[in-house]
């Protein structure tokens, strides 16, 4: 190990006890716990002195050890019960401990519930106080400061359960059928029919190498997506001049049209599943073909200001380049088991709406039938990029945690918002995921901010706006860092193949960024606020 894993290490570790130290006014001890642990996992989600997907499983565990009611931290500190002394028929005595500052006790019955009573005399060491709510039977918390009473702790399986929800199935569907797809050649196909009509000009072609790489990474991996359409690009590259940067155009239009193109749909890049699983945890549904309604629009108008730009910007000196689209489909058995579940699942998602079945429900399907029906083997299952699940799921569990612990809250608290108008809070969280997305992950980007910019639109800040849009704003704002190579994994595909410097990312990139961030302002005060 390096230097500057070593150091990021200790920063790390220093994170998670800094919280504990420090004079956190009105934040509890499970606070506290989680506030280290966020720090923690923001800092080696950054720097990475173990990998991003590491990390999120030691926040699962993290979060199991100190704040699960089986952890260890609650077994030594779990409340003493005792029981109330009767002196006359209500009116009962505890120790002063027993009394909460807002004047309740917390009972047991079983969860820790608080009980407001009518306190009758105090002193140092015994409060009197008057209840019809309780009887000398009951088991009362001997001192209310215990910080498993203002805090329920959770079943540790509450965080183990986020490595299975139901928008890491809704992905894991999606690259079991991704997987299918690439191993009997269908996203070559669909590649290959779509792109015919746009013949042999050059900005023809990349337009339609465009809307098939975005329309593809609606559906699949981004990644994947990038991949296969690099190899397509190849041979066109090859036979363009040498004498224009065309071939520059063609490299960046792949990248960038996957980077928009996983927003159109819930499954296209994790930071969306962030967004609606948030939702979801506020008791607000997006179905799917909801989010492509809000969606579309704006992967649209960005993939034609894109192919603009990048035309005027690297031009080519030919009027026609030969484009070989040879191919025929697969017409196996197993081939045609992969077409008919394939349409099915997509049908069934974009009709979420009309028949109420659940998209992570509908994604179990081809999880099951392909490998039942032996369109995808153990090989195929053990090549899925569960690294990314598992990134998600410690997002999930994050973010969770924030909420329960009260932490999400109380970040939002410290600053001043009901100084700031709602359409300036959504500003500032589209500008701060942008930029954040273009130097670290888009989905670590969304973790970190979502559950903040939830809690902040759930306490009525920014009073007007829908928590939907709230949602849409980060996760969508997150997607359109691609300023870099790091920004995103289809950047740094594209990187790879030494058609690109650095410098033609950033100045394509950047203006890609703003553009995007504009139209997304737009979408939210003029689109997005009627239809919500």
């Amino acid at each position: 190990m390096n230097l500057k894993k070593i150091i990021a290490l200790v920063l790390g570790m220093m994170a998670l006890l800094l919280p504990l130290v420090l004079p956190l006014e009105g934040l509890s001890l499970a606070g506290r716990i989680n506030l280290g642990i966020f720090l923690m996992a923001s800092l080696f989600w950054v720097l990475e002195p173990i990998p991003i997907f590491a990390t999120s499983v030691v926040v699962i565990l993290l979060q199991v050890v100190f704040l699960s009611g089986q952890g260890p931290l609650a077994q030594w500190t779990e409340p003493d019960p005792i029981h109330a002394v009767e002196i006359s028929p209500e009116v009962y005595q505890l120790p002063a401990t027993a009394l909460g500052d807002e004047g309740q006790i917390f009972v047991f019955n079983g969860r820790w519930k608080s009980v407001q009573v009518d306190v009758m005399e105090a002193s140092a060491e015994l409060v009197t106080f008057r209840t019809d709510k309780l009887d000398v039977s009951a088991t009362i918390a001997s001192n209310a400061d215990n910080w498993m009473l203002a805090f329920q702790p959770p079943h540790y399986s509450v965080y183990f359960g986020t490595l299975a929800s139901p928008i890491i199935i809704l992905f894991l569907g999606g690259f079991v059928l991704a997987a299918g797809a690439v191993k009997y050649q269908l996203d070559r196909n669909i590649c290959r029919i779509i792109l015919r009509p746009f013949g042999t000009r050059p900005a023809s072609i990349v337009l339609g190498l465009m809307l098939v790489t975005a329309l593809l990474s609606g559906f699949m991996s981004n990644t994947a997506t990038t991949a296969m359409m690099m190899a397509v690009i190849l041979p066109i590259i090859a036979t363009s001049s040498s004498k224009d940067r065309f071939a520059v155009a063609l490299a960046l239009c792949i990248p960038f049209a996957a980077n928009i193109g996983g927003i159109l749909t819930p499954i296209g890049t994790p930071p969306n599943a962030i967004a609606i699983n948030a939702l979801i945890a506020r008791g607000v549904d997006m179905p799917f073909t909801s989010w492509m309604m809000y969606t579309a629009p704006l992967v649209l108008v960005m993939l034609l200001i894109i192919w603009v730009l990048l035309m005027r910007l690297y031009p080519s000196s030919e009027a026609n380049l030969p484009l070989k689209l040879d191919g025929v489909f697969n017409l196996t058995g197993k081939a045609w088991c992969l077409y008919v579940i394939f349409a099915g699942t997509v049908l069934l998602w974009v009709t979420e709406s009309l028949h109420g079945v659940p998209s992570g429900l509908i994604a179990f399907i081809p999880v099951a039938l392909l490998p039942a029906t032996g369109v995808v083997d153990q090989k195929d299952i053990r090549s899925l990029p569960w690294e990314v699940l598992w990134l998600m799921a410690g997002g999930i569990a994050l973010g969770m945690a924030m909420g329960q612990t009260g932490l999400a809250l109380w970040m939002v608290e410290i600053i001043p918002w009901e100084n700031f108008s709602g359409g300036m809070v959504l500003a500032a969280f589209g500008i701060v995921a942008i930029l954040l997305a273009t130097f670290i992950a888009n989905t670590v980007a969304a973790t970190l901010l979502i559950p903040i910019m939830m809690t902040l639109v759930a306490s009525g800040v920014g009073d007007g706006f829908a928590i939907e849009s709230a949602a849409l704003m980060v996760a969508i704002g997150a997607s359109l860092g691609m300023s870099l190579p790091i920004s995103t994994p289809p950047n740094a595909i594209a990187m790879s193949t030494g058609l690109l410097k650095s410098m033609d990312m950033v100045r394509a990139g950047v203006v890609v960024g703003v553009v995007g961030y504009l139209f997304l302002l737009l979408s939210v005060f003029f689109f997005w606020t009627h239809v919500f």
